[in-house]
């Protein structure tokens, strides 16, 4: 069992070092019984070593984007953990013990793995973001740059001819994991993209939560996203 636990962990590894923005979709996939504690212990790795001091490197707040969209990083927030916190095995147990509580609480996997990935954190200052956020701008999208929905609904909105502003959860990731986590909770999916016109939540991309919220995908097969973007002022002339 611990030799079986230990290609788990080391499969997970992988699996976050070649792409590591899905790996929590990846992870559901795996076959063995403790995937769950060996990705929670990747993870703790993988923090620890982006932790040191030659990965650290200074980035822009805000810059435009290819098609004048707004891209902008949230420099306010954090989780409080820092690599002075404790020991590795300190962050693994106090990882998989916001994991768990997260489940009791109700959560699904990918939910409650949101949720310990973004450690501790002030919850109100989030949420206080993401509602600045969302009313910054007619159509915002929170978004995970190397997500290929991401990429997919930014074009599918550039050919809708939308403006929209686009808010990387990966830039980085010690201030995005936070409002992930709570993104998920306030509309029940935290896959990226997290899209929001007029202030409401549409989906992502192919999916969302219900008939109001479908994802921009089929919302332009119907005919409804140029409409509702058009509604809020967030077409281009």
């Amino acid at each position: 069992m611990a030799l079986t636990y230990f290609r788990q962990l080391w499969t997970t590894i992988r699996y976050i070092l070649l792409s590591p923005l899905h790996f929590v979709e990846l992870i559901p996939t795996m076959t063995s019984s403790h995937r769950t504690s060996a990705a929670l212990v990747a993870f703790c790795f993988l923090q620890s070593l982006l932790s040191c001091s030659s990965f650290t490197a200074p980035i822009p707040t805000t810059h435009i984007g290819p098609n004048n969209q707004l891209l902008h990083r949230s420099s306010r927030l954090a989780s409080t953990a820092t690599a002075d916190d404790g020991s590795f095995l300190d962050k693994v147990t106090k990882t998989y013990g916001i994991f768990r509580k997260a489940r009791s609480d109700g959560y699904d996997f990918k939910q409650s793995t949101a949720i310990a990935i973004a450690g501790e954190y002030d919850a109100d200052a989030v949420k206080a973001e993401i509602e600045e956020q969302i009313n910054s701008a007619p159509c915002v999208m929170f978004t995970w740059e190397a997500s290929p929905a991401c990429k997919k609904a930014i074009k599918y909105l550039d050919v809708a001819g939308a403006k929209y502003k686009v808010v990387r959860l990966d830039y980085p990731w010690e201030s995005g994991n936070p409002i992930r986590a709570e993104l998920g909770k306030k509309v029940g999916r935290s896959s990226v993209p997290c899209i929001f016109i007029g202030g409401e939540y549409v989906g992502g991309f192919d999916g969302g939560v219900g008939d109001e919220s479908p994802g921009i995908l089929e919302m332009a097969f119907k005919g409804t996203l140029r409409e509702k973007l058009m509604a809020v002022g967030a077409l281009n002339a």
